[in-house]
């Protein structure tokens, strides 16, 4: 089976996926952390690889930018090939000026400006939050690894370039930091009964005006990415 947006085979998908925003990351991943990866998805040049981690079969593939984006693979994921967690990790912008570069956030809600949500005709505003078993697993694993993960509120913009200033307004209600996914990810899970879970790493600062050098990105990166294998492994122990 196929879907418009991906050619992998029923069961090629391992319960878990790792979702970055670029594809090269998603390749990054799969051949630095994973055992005998192999590429299940390539359709738009969204790569998929699934492989193993610890003995635990883990699956990473890239979302692409914005939330239609994640909404999409994020859907196809949980509807066609049985997958049960995604967890996001990708990079995000800090909001307040204590936030350390480098340092990973998870994500327990998502604020945004999108109208994602409006398709499920609620009648009232839906709160995006992450599901708790993949946050706990994801806070024992950073405390295992020595990382500094603040946990709360993070807000998914639809726009980069904001010409009104929303970021300000959502920083004075204490969001720790802005991207682009998370609120999408949580509401297609929530709608399809599944798991999900964004872990981001701090890029840049909206504050302070300090960021991270690329070469700085890759090595500080590495945090989040081992920080997600790791609670796979949890998950596939609950289990």
């Amino acid at each position: 089976m196929s879907t418009p947006h991906n050619s992998a085979k029923k069961g090629d998908f391992a319960k878990t996926v790792l979702m970055p925003g670029d594809p090269l990351r998603a390749k990054f991943i799969a051949e630095t952390f994973l055992d005998d990866p192999k590429l299940v998805n390539n359709v738009r040049g969204v790569q998929g690889y699934t492989g193993t981690y610890k003995g635990v079969p883990v699956s990473v593939m890239a979302s692409g930018m914005g939330i239609p984006s994640i909404g999409i693979y994020s859907y196809e994921l949980f509807t066609q090939y049985d997958v049960d967690n995604i967890i996001r990790i990708g990079s995000a912008g800090a909001m307040r000026a204590d936030m350390e570069l480098g340092s990973v956030v998870a994500a327990m809600g998502a604020c945004t400006n999108s109208d994602f949500a409006s398709q499920y005709e609620l009648g009232g505003t839906f709160a995006p939050i992450c599901d708790y078993e993949l946050l706990s697993a994801a806070v024992e694993s950073a405390k295992e690894l020595g990382v500094k993960m603040p946990v709360g509120n993070i807000f998914s913009s639809d726009t980069f370039y904001d010409a009104a200033g929303r970021n300000d307004r959502f920083r004075k209600m204490g969001v720790l930091a802005v991207e682009m996914e998370a609120a999408g990810l949580y509401c297609t899970a929530a709608y399809t009964g599944k798991r999900a879970l964004a872990i981001c790493s701090i890029s840049d600062n909206l504050v302070t005006g300090k960021e991270l050098s690329p070469d700085e990105r890759q090595l500080t990166f590495t945090n989040m990415m081992k920080i997600a294998l790791e609670a796979a492994v949890k998950m596939a122990a609950a289990e």
